[in-house]
């Protein structure tokens, strides 16, 4: 599986790059755009309820937009991980460290991966609070959907930028540590 990986990596290097880097724009972008230029607009808009329904549908929107790209993100992430071998440059056969810097890329590769997948569970958990907004919204029960969105737009989208450019930046790290 690994030797097909490799093969796959090397043949399509700069696509899964691209694929990669693309996928983190629109995904960060995505959250970016929603929180601080939609939200916005959603504010100034005075009927509760319509304006509840409004952030729930473009949250949704969002969300089927965004979750392609998050499916990409992590094939191409684990492709790139298994193609540029960062494993073998740090340790031998034994498991012993023989190159310090490439060790310290190596654990950089897996905290990478592992922001990438709190994100992706984070987004899960948007998705499932969304959805039961929608329904609550439906029962014209406006506080608990309230609720229900205002954890995604005050504390999981800022939470998911957050990570999402820290690892951008961990990805340009890593692109240019060999």
């Amino acid at each position: 599986m690994k030797a097909a990986m490799t093969e796959l990596f090397w043949a399509n290097t700069e696509l899964i790059v691209f694929l990669h880097v693309i996928s983190a724009v629109i995904w960060v972008g995505g959250m970016v755009a929603m929180r601080f230029a939609a939200h916005q607009s959603f504010v100034h808009v005075e009927e509760p309820l319509i304006r509840l329904e409004r952030i729930a549908h473009a949250l949704k929107r969002l969300f089927t937009i965004v979750l392609p790209f998050v499916i990409i993100l992590i094939v191409t992430a684990v492709l790139m991980a298994v193609g540029w071998d960062f494993r073998n440059a740090a340790l031998d056969a034994n498991g012993v460290v023989i190159d310090e810097n490439a060790m310290a890329m190596y654990n950089l590769v897996h905290v990478k991966e592992a922001i990438w997948m709190i994100m992706a569970m984070n987004l899960g958990g948007m998705m499932f609070l969304r959805s039961k907004a929608e329904k609550l919204l439906s029962q014209d029960n406006l506080i608990e959907a309230q609720k229900k969105l205002g954890l995604i737009g005050k504390y999981l989208v800022p939470l998911n930028i957050i990570l999402g450019v820290i690892a951008i930046y961990m990805g340009v790290v890593l692109r240019y540590s060999h």
